[in-house]
């Protein structure tokens, strides 16, 4: 039982690392602009919704990731996806979250007359206008709302994917399907690199996301090595659906400097190369690798409680041995509306089911500040972490919290 109060949740300083915008919309909103634009969705209530597609408990992850099929489709032109993004920070600070990371494919709404270009600037333009209009309104001592977005490429795509994948497709129509994801995922990066060295869209990452099983971060090599070469932060989606050999690859492969989920990270009944003959060895020097690195994981508890079977309960969950290994972690939410959760409610399921006393919370809130992609230079960065962590420490001193 958490000894912690909810109040005292809600008024300290939060990230979230790991949120996917075209998950995390509001449910009405979702709702409003497929019946304008004549989308048909299983439900036009949203009881009926929770019901058929974002449901408490899915299958499987590709059972979760049938929702985006419907929140992409809504989110095909520039006041949309403006209209998602602003919205989205607005639910983030009306609930003390103080610094986001917005990823997203963008690959998934490019479209005849919307292109890259196009969807990059409306999603800032939308985190950009609700960011200054909150800062405008906050004491001198608080730390401003601020933001970045992370450039999400697919690990497994197909044409059915959108109208971009079926052109994309068909012009490399004599190359594999390994071929075409690797060739997506490289386009998608070069045009990153350029748009943020020729704008001031706060583009701070690099991931992969989708179908972990038999799509390995190994395919996307030579765009984080693109990434890597042009200064791009880097995140990979990786030990979600697969074990600690995922985890492996993105670090070693793809530069990670933070995973998202990492929930196998400790299962040796994942590791499936027959050429490693200790596990627990293997384990124990990945795990020693990542902490000794700070290479921070991106930890959704929510999310990994909805789409793992076998996790049926939140204390078989990894996070218990990810803390006692040292590692850095952030909490983090994933996706809003499909796992139906918000930062506080993260925060508030880890502290209620494991041991985590006043030093731990507070570690686990100020990495999330000094391990995240802050759009600026170091010494901004700096600054800015400072200044949370000190309102951080008021708000405990308040509560009576005091580490």
């Amino acid at each position: 039982m958490s000894h912690f109060s909810d109040e005292f949740i809600k008024a300290i300083p939060k990230t979230d690392l790991h949120v996917h915008l075209d998950g995390s919309l509001r449910l009405s909103t979702l709702i409003e602009l497929a019946t304008l634009k004549g989308i048909d969705l299983p439900s036009f209530s949203e009881d009926g919704l929770r019901k058929v597609v974002f449901k408490d408990k899915y299958d499987s992850l590709n059972d979760y990731l049938k929702g985006f099929s419907y929140t992409t489709q809504i989110m095909n032109d520039a006041l949309s996806m403006e209209r998602v993004a602003y919205e989205l920070v607005y639910d983030n600070f009306n609930e003390g979250v103080r610094y986001i990371e917005v990823r997203f494919a963008p690959q998934l709404h490019i479209r005849k007359g919307f292109s890259f270009e196009e969807i990059m600037t409306s999603v800032d333009n939308g985190l950009r206008k609700a960011q200054n209009e909150i800062n405008s309104h906050l004491n001198s001592d608080e730390p401003n709302f601020s933001y970045g977005i992370i450039v999400c490429a697919m690990r497994f795509c197909n044409e059915y994917f959108s109208e971009y994948y079926r052109d994309f497709f068909e012009i490399h129509k004599y190359s594999t399907i390994e071929e075409k994801i690797k060739l997506a995922s490289l386009e998608l990066v070069k045009a990153t690199v350029q748009l943020r060295d020729k704008t001031d869209i706060k583009i701070v990452g690099f991931d992969i996301a989708g179908s972990e099983y038999g799509y390995p971060a190994s395919n996307h090599t030579d765009s984080y090595n693109f990434a890597h070469n042009n200064f791009i932060h880097k995140t990979v989606h990786a030990g979600e659906a697969y074990g600690p050999e995922s985890i492996f690859l993105a670090i070693t492969k793809c530069h990670a400097d933070r995973i998202g989920h990492g929930l196998f990270l400790f299962d040796e009944n994942k590791i499936y190369d027959e050429n490693i003959k200790d596990k627990q060895k293997y384990i124990r020097d990945l795990t020693n690798y990542i902490a000794d690195r700070r290479i921070t994981i991106e930890v959704c508890l929510t999310s990994n409680l909805q789409t793992t079977p076998e996790l049926t309960d939140i204390k078989q969950h990894s996070l218990g041995k990810m803390l006692q290994n040292n590692i850095s972690i952030s909490l983090c939410t994933d996706n809003r509306l499909v796992s139906d959760t918000t930062v506080c409610n993260e925060i508030k399921l880890a502290v209620a089911n494991f041991n985590i006393n006043n030093d731990m919370l507070r570690n686990i809130i100020v990495y999330g500040f000094k391990r995240s992609f802050y759009y600026g230079s170091y010494s901004e960065k700096r600054k800015y972490v400072r200044k949370c962590i000190d309102y951080y420490d008021k708000i405990s001193k308040l509560y009576n919290y005091n580490t």
